[in-house]
């Protein structure tokens, strides 16, 4: 079950950072502004972190996403996807002061 959390983290990931195309719908527009947002993107991976992956694991797949070559076409076409990406990074990285992870 847990190898079906980190598809699904992969694929949400992989959804936010791509964004909308250029000839969506207005259907699709509604659903990317109600349900595409970095909130509701890290309250989907915080659920699957909740349901047995590792924090540690979330940070690879990000590393992965951003180093492998077969998502490099995916930084590369999209405007703000690297910004996108590292929104999700900065709130998933523990922050040095505090100690935790929030």
């Amino acid at each position: 079950m847990r190898e079906w959390h980190l598809e699904h983290i992969e694929k949400i990931i992989v959804k936010f950072v791509t964004g909308l195309s250029a000839n969506a719908s207005r259907w699709e527009k509604r659903q990317h502004s109600r349900y595409g947002t970095l909130t509701n993107v890290c309250r989907q991976i915080e659920y699957d972190v909740k349901h047995g992956v590792t924090n540690e694991q979330v940070l690879l797949l990000l590393q992965k996403i951003r180093n492998h070559p077969s998502f490099s076409s995916i930084l590369l076409n999209n405007d703000g996807s690297v910004e996108r990406l590292n929104e999700i990074e900065r709130h998933f990285t523990p922050h040095k002061e505090k100690g935790c992870w929030f």
